[in-house]
Parts: C-alpha cells; structure tokens; sequence
C-alpha cells in the first residue's frame, strides 16, 4: 500500500495540475466560453468525448481501413468502397433515433441515455468482429475453408454494426448537449462538440498510423479491437451522470406519439422543409470534392504524396476557423441562415481557385482553396445545425437533430461517390483531367441552387445591424 507521504503528495500535485488546467482552457480552448453555471465546461469537455469516440470511428473506417484493406489485404477497391458504403444505409434512420430518445420512457427517468449506451453496444460489437471478418475477406479468394460469402456478410455486418452505432451515437449525444445548453450557449457547443470531432479524428489518425506502420494481421485486430474498447470507456465515461433523471418519464404514456405525428408538428414551422432541402444540395456541393482533391494535387499539380497528404490537415484547419468564427457571431444573436448563407457564398470563389490553380499550376492557391472550402463548410454546417436547433420545439430537439444527421451523412456519402464516379467517367470520355473540373464546376452550380433555396428564408428575418466583427448580422424574431 502506498505510503501516506506520497498519497498526500499525489492528492497535491493533481489538484495543481486540475487548478492549472481550469485556468488554462478558457483563454486556449475554442468554444470554451460555451461553459455555464449549470453547464461547467469540465462538464462539457466529458460530454463531447462522444465525439472522440465518433471521430475515432469515422478515421478507422475511411482512413485506416481503406488503406489497409486495399494495400495490404490486397482486397478489391469495388469491394472496399461497398463496405465503406454500408455504414451510410443506417444515416436515413438518425431522424427516427432522434424522435424515440424525444419520447422514450424507462424506469430509470432516462430518454437520452439508454440510446446512448445502446449505441455504444452495438459500435463495440462491430468493431469486435470486424478485423476477423475483415481476414476472412481478404483470405476467401484462396482458401477453401472459407466460402467467399463469408468474408462478404461477416465484413458487412461489422460494417453496419459500427454504422448504426456512431449514427446513433452522435444523433443522441447532440440531442443531449442540447437539452443541457442554455438557448443562448447553444451555438458556442455546437461548436465545441465538432471541435471535438476534428480532436478526435486528428488524434486517432496520427496513433493508427504509428500503431500500424509495421503491419500485421496480428497488429491490426489489436488496434480494431483497442478502438472498440477505447469506445465503450470514453462513451461511459461522457454520459455518467449527465442527463437529469425525471419521474415523468416512467411508465408507458397515455398516448404514445407517432413518428409522423412528430413530423408533422415539426415541418409545420415554415422554414423546416427548406432547411432540410438546403442541408441536402449544400452538403452535397462541399461533400463531392472530398474524395478528389488529393487526387486532384498528384495528377494534376504533381505534388508529393506527403504534400497531398497535409491536404486534408489543412481542410479540418478551415472547418475548424469556419465553426469558430460562426460560433462566435451566432452567439451574438446573428441569423443561423444568414451564416449558411455566408458559407455558400464563400464556397463559391474557393471552388474557383481549386479550378484556377490546375491551369496555372500553383500549389499555394490550391492549398488556399482548400482551406477555404473547409472554412466556407464550417460555415454552412453551424449555420443550418443551428437552425434545426432553433425552429425545433424543446421536446423535439432529438428528431430535428437526427433529421438534420440523416439528410448530412446520406448527402456527404453519395456525393463522394457520384464526385469519384463522374471523375473517372467524364476522364474516360474526354480525356485525363477534365473530370476535375467538370466535378468542381457543378459544385459551383449547386452551390448556386443552394442559396436560391437560402434566399426566402434570409428575406424572413426583418431586423438586421452590422457587427463591428465585419459580417452583418440579422437578429433572430421570437418564434
């Protein structure tokens, strides 16, 4: 047992470092002024570990995975983008998630919770099969013990199972973060929440590569079954005593809600189709270019593998300064649709350079484009997220959420294949390159049709002001 001397000696230098540390967030964390008396950003920080667990999740499966199984499993790339497709069949579903954790009851007093936990459970049961499903995959073409069809569903239900469990994750958990958030905060957690997603993804992406830099099949069921752990503890770990137990929430109902009564309730608000119609093209336009700009920097720029590779460091840099700018004028009181708006707008001119950098043949523009369109997406995902916040009856935070979830991550996966499949198609019928273009000029054109859609919902809002911060801002009217 260790000695009273060091225990007391421990006890102080931990209260030092958490002293240091609370002092230390506010003025370097971004978003950490989202944090309230009743909400202490201690509190939020462990809350928003979910979106560790998510980024965590998000790097493994179209990072490392998809490296891993083409390289070194040497499995076919038709088959590696189906399996990459199947987390995307449970995104239409967040909407439904969303609406039963509005309604669900239990004896506890919980609503968030048990879908939470649930989850969890269904993402480490997937992650737990995964790499072995993933070996028979890849081992099916030559062994005769294992039938092809074996690797296929094995691999596709691990698949769907960490599918279902982020989708269910996320939606839940910033449901959650909402309840919790006093109205005014809510923008600056908003922010801090996808904060935490970019830490997430940028950590894990960095101890994967190291983990796996020597590849093994013994190496790789480690780290996939490491991630499914890590998990599970940082999930608990975000939802111990955080949602406020009610004893109205026992016990069946009298009359228990149906999901398109729900629905109906909330699109009954004017503004509620076209923000889900604006969220579908606007995602669609940023998502496309997604899978083509590090191909885009080798062919046609002929820059170096770890030239590209900072392509996508400098993307999550410009999503990151998008939702810290927006989080810092939304919580002025600015109009959510105007920043969406301003995101579009923004999205257009970097799309530009992107194109422009090709013909003159300069890096620097390019790399400048790209963080541009990061930050103009940054833009546009605050603004229309907090807009579903918004318009959203309090008892239905989670359905708004999850509708808002389910139309982003169907849109994002589609448009990253329709972007991957045009390119090849247009290149095939007009030569090498110019399916870049013809990809990031319909981009453009989209963008446009975006903010046709944004235009009424501008032109709803009456007072406005100009902020000394440089962007004009519309006051919200109580709804």
């Amino acid at each position: 047992m260790p000695h009273p001397v060091c225990i007391s000696f421990m006890e102080s230098n931990y209260q030092k470092l958490v002293h240091f540390w609370g002092g230390l967030a506010p003025k370097f964390l971004p978003f950490a002024d989202a944090a309230s008396e009743d909400l202490p950003l201690s509190r939020l920080l462990r809350l928003s570990l979910f979106q560790v667990s998510v980024g965590m999740a998000l790097v493994l499966l179209v990072g490392t995975l998809n490296r891993v199984m083409i390289v070194e499993l040497k499995v076919p790339a038709s088959i590696v983008s189906i399996m990459l497709a199947i987390p995307l069949l449970f995104a239409p579903f967040r909407a439904l998630i969303g609406f039963k954790s509005d309604n669900h009851r239990s004896e506890l007093g919980w609503r968030r919770v048990p879908y939470m936990w649930l989850g969890s459970m269904v993402q480490f049961g997937g992650l737990a099969i995964m790499p072995f499903a993933l070996l028979v995959l890849a081992g099916a073409g030559q062994s005769a013990s294992a039938p092809a069809w074996v690797g296929w569903g094995a691999a596709g239900i691990a698949f769907l199972l960490v599918g279902a469990g982020l989708h269910t994750i996320q939606t839940v958990g910033l449901a959650l973060a909402n309840d919790l958030a006093a109205e005014e905060s809510r923008p600056k957690v908003v922010g801090l929440m996808y904060v935490m997603l970019l830490v997430g993804m940028i950590v894990s992406s960095l101890i994967f590569g190291a983990l796996l830099s020597d590849f093994s099949p013994g190496a790789l069921i480690q780290v996939i079954q490491g991630s499914a752990v890590v998990t599970l503890v940082l999930n608990v770990i975000a939802l111990w005593k955080q949602e406020p137990r009610s004893r109205l929430r026992r016990g069946k109902p009298a009359v228990d809600p149906s999901f398109n009564e729900a629905w109906s309730t909330l699109t009954r608000d004017a503004r509620a189709l076209p923000t889900l119609m604006a969220i579908g093209m606007g995602t669609f336009a940023f998502s496309m270019q997604d899978i083509l700009l590090e191909p885009y920097g080798g062919e046609i720029l002929n820059m170096s593998v770890s030239a590209t590779t900072l392509l996508s460091a400098t993307l999550s840099v410009g999503g990151l300064a998008g939702f810290a700018w927006a989080s810092k004028i939304l919580s002025q009181g600015a109009d959510p649709y105007r920043m969406a708006f301003s995101g579009v707008l923004v999205g257009v001119p970097a799309l530009f350079l992107v194109i422009v950098s090709g013909y003159l043949n300069v890096e620097w523009l390019f790399s400048l484009g790209v963080l541009f369109i990061g930050f103009s997406g940054g833009l546009f995902s605050h603004g229309t997220l907090t807009s579903c916040m918004n318009f959203a009856p309090k008892d239905q935070s989670g359905l708004a959420l999850g509708a808002w979830g389910a139309i982003q991550a169907t849109a994002a996966g589609l448009a990253m294949a329709v972007g991957g499949t045009a390119r090849d198609l247009i290149d095939w019928l007009w030569g090498k390159g110019s399916g870049y273009v013809i990809v990031y000029s319909f981009e453009v054109v989209l963008l446009g049709v975006t903010a046709f859609v944004l235009l009424p919902l501008l032109k709803s809002n009456e007072d406005k002001k100009f902020s000394i911060d440089g962007w004009y801002l519309f006051k919200r009217r109580s709804l």
